[in-house]
């Protein structure tokens, strides 16, 4: 009986999930006919609300055309944008976004948007490997976002997210620096070309969190440039070369490629002084 009395309960709840999905999708369906746009308005806020981005934005996208040149256009682009982020649309919510920021500079969302654009293009920054320019998109408008708006409740995340992607691209430079150190001395000094790449990678990204493997970089490309000198260079090289041991050591006294550089230094010192 009890057994019976479970199966039944069950079976009743399951026809009321179906009656209940029913009723909802026939309300939406209803919706989409209606020629009522401050009804869509509302209810595509419910949804948005509800999590359910898609509907919301068809709703939204509906009424769009009626709104325009009306205060409420700005709050159904607005909308429209965070139904994409929602939607994980990041490249459709930056459009909307920039949209808003070029009909509405003074806007009541102004702020968001303009976060939001370099929040975009941050999470759509692709891997290292890959062309960077979404990267630097993101950081222009995060530039620009932080001049005009220091004090705002984004402004610590804009400068966070801003800095990750400073190292995106200085990852970027250290990967191609470590291509030439692998490439060593195949069709010429590939290991000056690492060095130097290195060197602009810290020049032109002085906080990137890689700094301390461009500086080791550097060191093993100056100790390569003197394995391979010729005589007339090698006093010079071993000098070069002795000198940044020093200056790494001193910078990072605790590094993983401690042992390593000393190996590196004791080599230079004994190549310089007995030339």
């Amino acid at each position: 009986m009890q057994v019976e009395f479970y199966i039944m309960t069950k079976k009743g709840f399951f026809i009321a999930c179906i009656i209940l999905a029913f009723t909802a999708c026939g309300e939406y369906q209803q919706l989409l006919k209606s020629k009522d746009p401050d009804l869509k308005y509302q209810k595509a806020l419910v949804y948005f609300n509800d999590g359910q981005y898609i509907k919301a934005q068809t709703l939204l996208d509906d009424i769009t055309s009626y709104y325009r040149g009306t205060d409420r256009s700005q709050d159904v682009l607005a909308y429209l944008a965070r139904c994409y982020m929602g939607q994980k649309d990041y490249s459709s919510a930056s459009e909307y976004y920039q949209a808003y920021i070029r009909n509405y500079p003074k806007g009541r969302y102004i702020i968001e948007a303009r976060y939001h654009v370099g929040h975009c293009y941050y999470l759509d920054a692709p891997d290292a490997r890959l062309d960077q320019t979404e990267t630097k998109k993101g950081i222009e408008f995060f530039t620009q976002f932080v001049e005009l708006y220091p004090e705002s409740p984004y402004a610590e995340q804009a400068y966070k997210e801003m800095g990750e992607l400073y190292d995106k691209l200085a990852y970027k430079e250290y990967l191609n620096a470590k291509l030439y150190y692998n490439l060593g001395t195949y069709l010429g000094n590939n290991y000056l070309s690492a060095e130097i790449i290195a060197k602009n990678a810290l020049k032109n990204y002085p906080t990137n969190k890689y700094q301390e493997e461009f500086n080791w970089l550097i060191l093993q490309s100056k100790y390569q440039q003197m394995l391979n000198s010729v005589e007339n260079k090698k006093e010079e090289r071993a000098r070069e070369t002795e000198d940044e041991y020093y200056n790494f050591i001193t910078e990072y006294p605790d590094s993983k490629h401690r042992t390593a550089a000393e190996r590196i230094g004791k080599e230079a010192k004994k190549t310089s002084h007995s030339l």
